[in-house]
């Protein structure tokens, strides 16, 4: 890559889910931008990435927005499984509500369809540093340096523009640890995602997720704890017992380890010139769920960019209020004001709740889906929680 004279119009650091939504949506809303974009891939497609792969419908809508043909490997999922303390909900959808793919597959097909807009994407080019210079960000890489008017972060939990744009960094990280298993005689049916969640003593939940791995049936399982709490269990001690009560060896598996960062609405995701996306920004901390939220950071950053070329305006100030303005990032600032309460004290009635009214489940199932969910359900929602949570309170006075 060497040193570049002249300024890119963008430049994208991270080329996953996020950064290649971000680049399709611009070229999408600003056509003449195409051959102004730059992708800075730290790997090469194809490349493997740690992740359970749960791809919801709405996912699926998105990229279909964005004309990315995603026929690649996957196990179509028609309902979801929760287990906690209390019981077991099981509800399906209407049809197939999502799928689950690996990705490896699913980011090579979407930098494919980014190869195809005209969207240039280096390959082997790890970002070591940014910084702004005068009205631009000087970005330096193991290939060279590049300086960029804008400046998007779509690099993940390790994020180098975040470093640069977040100080006094508040982010709400969690651990996680996969492995891919022969299916087992107590799985679940295969056409659900399953989450166990029973240990009160766990901040998170276990998973077992049906995949495909180079043609052969598996199990993606894992733990997901949220490290709020310095108590908090070893996510890899919490698999351990789930595999062995899925009467499974837990040495004999390769273990996957990797962390995220849970959405803050009080931190900063933007400078003038730069901002982020994706896991970068943060995704939802109550599950680790991020391909759909990488999506929709990606859509929205998009639009958002073609706007500020058309107004010449590149200060970002309002950024974050952009993305609370959508419906993902509306739950994004909604889970992130409830987890400490899901995962803590309230964890009880909570349970009681999901448990006793199979209708929430049930709309939550159709919004995994990407389908509207009424507005008088998410009112029904709200006057049953808030009745558990006061008899609770109560309860406890008492």
């Amino acid at each position: 890559m060497g040193r570049s004279s002249e300024p890119r119009s963008v430049v994208i650091v991270g080329g996953g889910p996020a950064g290649l939504a971000t680049a399709l949506s611009l070229v999408r809303h600003a056509p003449h931008l195409a051959d102004r974009i730059l992708v800075l891939e730290r790997a090469s497609y194809p490349r493997e990435k740690i992740c359970a792969g749960g791809l919801g419908a709405r996912a699926d809508k998105v990229l279909t927005l964005l004309g990315v043909d995603c026929d690649i490997p996957c196990v179509p999922v028609r309902g979801i499984s929760l287990r906690v303390g209390k019981g077991t909900q099981v509800q399906r959808g209407k049809g197939a509500i999502g799928r689950v793919v690996r990705r490896i597959e699913l980011d090579e097909a979407i930098a494919r369809a980014a190869r195809d807009r005209g969207i240039r994407i280096e390959q082997h080019a790890r970002v070591t540093a940014v910084h702004p210079v005068d009205r631009c960000w000087q970005v330096t890489t193991s290939r060279g340096e590049v300086q960029a008017r804008v400046l998007v972060g779509a690099d993940g939990i390790g994020s180098v523009v975040r470093r640069a744009i977040v100080r006094n960094d508040v982010a709400l990280r969690a651990q996680a640890v996969e492995v891919d298993t022969e299916p087992s005689g107590t799985d679940p049916e295969r056409d659900l995602l399953h989450f166990d969640a029973r240990d009160p003593l766990v901040p998170g939940y276990c998973w077992d997720f049906p995949t495909q791995v180079e043609g052969r049936e598996m199990v993606c399982r894992g733990a997901y704890v949220l490290l709020t709490d310095p108590k908090a269990p070893d996510a890899g001690e919490v698999l351990d017992r789930h595999l062995a009560a899925r009467g499974l060896d837990p040495k004999s598996f390769r273990r996957k380890r990797f962390a995220e960062r849970g959405y803050n609405p009080a931190v900063r995701v933007s400078l003038p010139g730069a901002l982020l996306v994706g896991e970068a920004a943060g995704v939802d901390p109550i599950t680790g769920e991020g391909i759909p939220q990488a999506l929709g950071y990606g859509e929205r950053a998009g639009r958002y960019l073609a706007e500020c070329f058309e107004a010449r305006d590149f200060r970002f100030e309002d950024w974050g209020d952009r993305i609370r303005g959508e419906r993902f990032g509306f739950d994004l600032a909604l889970r992130a004001g409830i987890v400490r309460h899901f995962y803590g004290s309230e964890r009880d009635w909570l349970e009681e709740f999901l448990v006793s009214k199979p209708w929430f489940m049930r709309a939550g199932v159709e919004y995994f889906a990407g389908r509207r969910v009424p507005r008088g359900q998410i009112a029904r929602a709200a006057l049953h929680a808030g009745w558990l949570w006061a008899r609770s309170r109560l309860s406890r006075a008492g």
